[in-house]
C-alpha cells in the first residue's frame, strides 16, 4: 500500500481535526498551575494553519502536500509545542521531497527525519516529552522495514502510544501529577487521526465547525444550542477593512480552537459569527484583526433559565476603544530605511507604551496565555523599516517561534532570548547604535541576564508541586520563573518574593509593573513597603496594564 497526495492531504486534515476536538483534553494535562498558552491550544492552532492551506490544494503529489503543510505549520507555529510540531513535519516534508507517492519504507525514513529535525532545534532536549514520543515512534517504523504504508502507520502509532505511557517514568513532575506529557498526547491524537483515514478511510471531522447556511439561520441555531462546555456565547458582526491583518478562514480556525457551537458567515463586506467560549476577550481581540466590530453581544450561559427561557444579554458596545492599541494595526511590508529596528512582544497598555518610548518599531500583542505565531512576528519584522531587526520575545514560550523567523525574513534578524518583560526593557536600554549586530546581541543579552524578575499571578488549576497542594485561585509568587511562594494576598506575596530577590542579588533598582487586575493603591502599598525595607534602593511603580500577572517586578 502506498500513500497518494490526496490521501496524505485528507489524512493530515483528519489528524488536525482530531487534536482540535481534543484540545481541552490536552490542555488539561498541563501540570503547572501558572496560566499559560496551553499545549493543546498551541498545537491545535499551529496545525489549523496548515489545514486552511491544504483545503484549497488539489491534484497534488505527496511531496507537494507535505511541503505545503510544513510551510504553513512553520509560519503558524505558536508556543514551544507548536514549533516542535512544525519542525517534525518539516523533517517529514524533506523526507518525502520529490515523491509522487510514498511507500512504507519512504514514510519510515521521513518520520526519522522529522524526529531528527525536532531534536536538532532544541538546545537541551528533554526526554519524557513529545521529542521522546516521535523518536521512539520513528525508530519503530524504521526497524519494521515494512513496505506497506498502512502497516507502518499502525506500528508508528502503537510505538508512540507506548512511548507516551512511559513519559511519567522519565519526568518526575509528570509522575507526581499522575499525567502523561501533553505534547506527546497531542502528537498521538494527530497520528490517530491520520491513521483513521489511511487505514479505515474515515476522516475525523472538526466537531466545532457547523455546516454553512444562511447567516440568520446559523446564528439562530447557535443561539438555541444547549451550553454544555463553555461559559459565554459571543456574537458580533465584523465590517472588513482594507488594512485587516487576518481573514475569515484564519478567524474560523482560531475560533474552533477556543470554543464550540461555532457559526460563521461571510459576504463581500462583513463577517457574522457566534461562538461559545470561555475567553470572549480573546475572541474580540482576534476578530479585530479582520476589521471593525459591531453588534457585539456576550451572554453568560450560566444565566440561562432552567426552563430554557431567554438568557439576558450583556450590554452591547463597540469594543474598539477597549482593544489593545496595536491590535488592528496594519502589518504591511516596508523597505528598510535605517540600520537597526526593534520588535518586542508585550501585553498591557503601559508596557506597550514603554517599549515604544524605548525605540521599538512594532510591539506584537502577546505574552503569557497569548503566544503569537511565527507569522505574527515575521509580519512585524517586515513592517519594521530597518536592515537589521532585533526581536525581544520576553517570554520563554515565544522564543522558539521567534527564532524561526531568522531564515524566513527578508532582512537581518537577531532574536534575543529574553524570558520576561524586564529583561526586554533592559536589553533595549543597553543597545548601542555604533556597534555591529553581533556585538549588540552579546551586550544586550549580557545586560538582560543580569536582571532578575519577580512575578505574581494566580493558580489557574488545582495542582501539587513538591508535595504542596495548590488550590485554583491562590496567589503564586515566582522568582526568575520558578514558583517559590503560594499564599492568598497578592501584595504580601509580591513583597516577599521581591525582598528575597533584592537580598540575594544585592539589588539597588526595583521597578514594579502592576497589571490590569491590580489597583493603584495596592501597587503603591507594595512600593512603600519595599522602600521602607530597602531605603537605599530606587523603587519605581508603573502602571503596566498587563493581563495575567498582578505584578511584574524587575530587580537590578
Amino acid at each position: 500500500m502506498q500513500i497518494t497526495g490526496l490521501a496524505l492531504k485528507n489524512a493530515f486534515i483528519s489528524g488536525a481535526n482530531h487534536i482540535q476536538n481534543h484540545q481541552k483534553d490536552v490542555d488539561a494535562l498541563n501540570v503547572f498551575p501558572v496560566p499559560d498558552g496551553d499545549t493543546g491550544t498551541n498545537m491545535s492552532m499551529t496545525i489549523g494553519a496548515a489545514v486552511r492551506e491544504l483545503q484549497i490544494l488539489s491534484d497534488a503529489d505527496v511531496a507537494s502536500v507535505s511541503s505545503k503543510a510544513a510551510q504553513a505549520l512553520l509560519r503558524g507555529a505558536r508556543g514551544n509545542s507548536g514549533v516542535i510540531l512544525s519542525l517534525i513535519f518539516r523533517g517529514i516534508s524533506k523526507g518525502l521531497k520529490g515523491l509522487e507517492t510514498a511507500d512504507g519504507l519512504q514514510l519510515a525514513a521521513a518520520l526519522e527525519m522529522g524526529s531528527e529535525s525536532a531534536y536538532k532545534a532544541v538546545m537541551k532536549p528533554t526526554e519524557g516529552t513529545i521529542l521522546t514520543v516521535i523518536r521512539k515512534a520513528a525508530a519503530a517504523a524504521k526497524e519494521a522495514k515494512e513496505p506497506d504504508c498502512g502497516k507502518v502507520l499502525q506500528i508508528t502509532y502503537d510505538a508512540a502510544a507506548a512511548a507516551l505511557a512511559e513519559t511519567p517514568e522519565m519526568l518526575p513532575v509528570l509522575k507526581e501529577a499522575g499525567v502523561v506529557d501533553a505534547g506527546g498526547q497531542g502528537l498521538l491524537y494527530i497520528l490517530e487521526g491520520i491513521k483513521s483515514y489511511i487505514l479505515d478511510g474515515v476522516m475525523i471531522e472538526n466537531a466545532a465547525q457547523a455546516p454553512r447556511g444562511s447567516a440568520d439561520a446559523s446564528l439562530e441555531a447557535a443561539a438555541n444550542a444547549p451550553a454544555v462546555r463553555y461559559r459565554y456565547a459571543c456574537s458580533l458582526r465584523i465590517v472588513k477593512t482594507q488594512d485587516a491583518t487576518s481573514t475569515a478562514e484564519k478567524l474560523q480556525t482560531y475560533l474552533a480552537s477556543v470554543g464550540g457551537e461555532l457559526s460563521i458567515e461571510e459576504d463581500a463586506q462583513s463577517i457574522r459569527l457566534r461562538v461559545q467560549t470561555d475567553v470572549p476577550d480573546k475572541v474580540l481581540r482576534t476578530a479585530l484583526q479582520c476589521g471593525t466590530l459591531h453588534d457585539i453581544q456576550i451572554e453568560n450561559l450560566a444565566d440561562a433559565k432552567p426552563d430554557g427561557g431567554e438568557k439576558p444579554a450583556a450590554p452591547s458596545a463597540d469594543s474598539e476603544a477597549d482593544a489593545p492599541e496595536n491590535a488592528a494595526a496594519p502589518r504591511a511590508r516596508v523597505e528598510p530605511e535605517k540600520e537597526y529596528g526593534f520588535v518586542a512582544v508585550a501585553a498591557g497598555d503601559g508596557i506597550t507604551k514603554l517599549f515604544y518610548e524605548l525605540g521599538a518599531d512594532v510591539v506584537v500583542s502577546g505574552g503569557q496565555t497569548m503566544n503569537p505565531s511565527t507569522d505574527d512576528i515575521l509580519n512585524a519584522i517586515e513592517a519594521t523599516p530597518a536592515r537589521h531587526v532585533f526581536v525581544l520575545p520576553n517570554n520563554k514560550n515565544i522564543i522558539m517561534a521567534a527564532e524561526q523567523t531568522v531564515n524566513l525574513a527578508d532582512r537581518g534578524v537577531s532574536v534575543l532570548a529574553t524570558k520576561a518583560i524586564p529583561q526586554g526593557v533592559t536589553a533595549m536600554l543597553t543597545f548601542a547604535p555604533e556597534l555591529s549586530p553581533e556585538e549588540n546581541h552579546l551586550q544586550m543579552m549580557k545586560a538582560a541576564e543580569g536582571v532578575h524578575t519577580a512575578q505574581v499571578t494566580f493558580a489557574a488549576r488545582d495542582s501539587e508541586m513538591r508535595g504542596e497542594r495548590i488550590k485554583k485561585g491562590q496567589i503564586l509568587g515566582m522568582e526568575d520563573g520558578k514558583i517559590t511562594l503560594v499564599d492568598n494576598n497578592m501584595v504580601d506575596v509580591a513583597f516577599r518574593v521581591t525582598r528575597r530577590l533584592v537580598k540575594k542579588n544585592n539589588g539597588t533598582l526595583v521597578t514594579v509593573f502592576y497589571g490590569e487586575e491590580t489597583d493603584e493603591a495596592a501597587a503603591n502599598e507594595l512600593g512603600d513597603r519595599l522602600q521602607a525595607r530597602f531605603p537605599g534602593a530606587e523603587i519605581n511603580v508603573i502602571d503596566g496594564g498587563q493581563p495575567v500577572y498582578y505584578f511584574i517586578i524587575s530587580v537590578e
